[in-house]
């Protein structure tokens, strides 16, 4: 009887043993099976998606995320949320505007320190507090060379794709920039008021000196004295035009139009938009239909 004690115990312990190794087996192939192949590259806001998404195009094996909603906008104040800091813990590249633009950035890059931070305006020269770099599709399509680069330095395997990506992109690119050039004949050194900081870009494109600017936007409150001194300035300066954004700039834009003899042009500040490959050449397009109708009427 005692005999037959020992030999279930023996026999325990083995089917113990026998357990153990063959889960250590089976984690083992799970962690092998579950190396991650797929490069996860996430971007920061529209602009940045929508240049990414163009480079990238249809590569196999690359995830493209961006990090905030279509709608946010800029992302001056931007707070990252906690499903914001579980998309960068699962990232490998994190492409941003640079400059300023995300405030966050400091915090991103102690959080996770082996994610690969790509700054698309990295050696563009900026305007003076003002990173709103791709309303100058020149500079815009430096952005998306500067992508490209780093891309193809982060991942080699389809660092050819990327770089023939992002020429097509910039051909396209190419052609609002010769836009540009064309309009350039008719406002180059005249003056404007910009009623969004992005819009100093656009008028540095078209060869226009800013006047005056005043930053709109939904916590902005707009003083009496500010406004009389904006319309001091388009008065003084002989302004013609003021480039607003219409959802946060409409009601100021509608004194001045009342108030004075200089027209707003209501422009997209393409911080915002549909996850679509062209969203950013369809929105510089309308922007620029929007210019050439306003300089129309306009004789230098």
């Amino acid at each position: 009887m005692k005999n037959k004690y020992v030999y279930v115990l023996v026999l325990l312990v083995c089917i113990a043993f026998a357990g153990l190794f063959l889960t250590g087996i089976y984690m083992a192939g799970q962690k092998k099976g579950s190396t991650k192949k797929e490069l996860t590259v996430v971007t920061s806001f529209y602009p940045m998606y929508v240049a990414a998404d163009n480079i990238i195009g249809d590569s196999k094996g690359v995830v493209l995320q961006n990090l905030s909603e279509p709608q946010t906008g800029c992302l001056h104040d931007y707070q990252l949320t906690p499903e914001d800091m579980k998309l960068l813990s699962e990232a490998d590249v994190f492409i941003v505007n640079g400059g300023g633009i995300e405030t966050f950035l400091t915090d991103v890059a102690k959080a996770y320190p082996d994610l690969v931070i790509m700054n698309a305006s990295e050696n563009i020269h900026l305007l003076e507090d003002n990173a709103h770099v791709w309303m100058d599709p020149e500079l815009y399509a430096g952005q998306v060379k500067k992508i490209a680069s780093d891309m193809k330095q982060a991942d080699p395997e389809r660092g050819a794709l990327y770089e023939q990506n992002a020429a097509a992109y910039c051909e396209k690119i190419g052609d609002l920039q010769q836009e540009f050039e064309e309009l350039k004949a008719r406002g180059s050194g005249s003056s404007l008021v910009i009623f969004h900081e992005a819009y100093a870009y656009t008028a540095k494109a078209l060869g226009m000196n800013v006047a005056g600017s005043m930053d709109l936007d939904e916590e902005r409150q707009i003083s009496a004295g500010e406004v009389a001194e904006i319309l001091s300035v388009i008065d003084s300066q002989n302004v013609k035009f003021v480039f607003a954004e219409r959802l946060y700039g409409e009601s100021m834009g509608n004194t001045v139009e009342a108030e004075s003899k200089a027209r707003v042009v209501y422009l997209d500040p393409l911080t915002r938009g549909e996850y679509r490959a062209d969203g950013y050449l369809k929105g510089m397009q309308k922007n620029l239909e929007l210019i050439k109708e306003a300089f129309s009427d306009y004789e230098p």
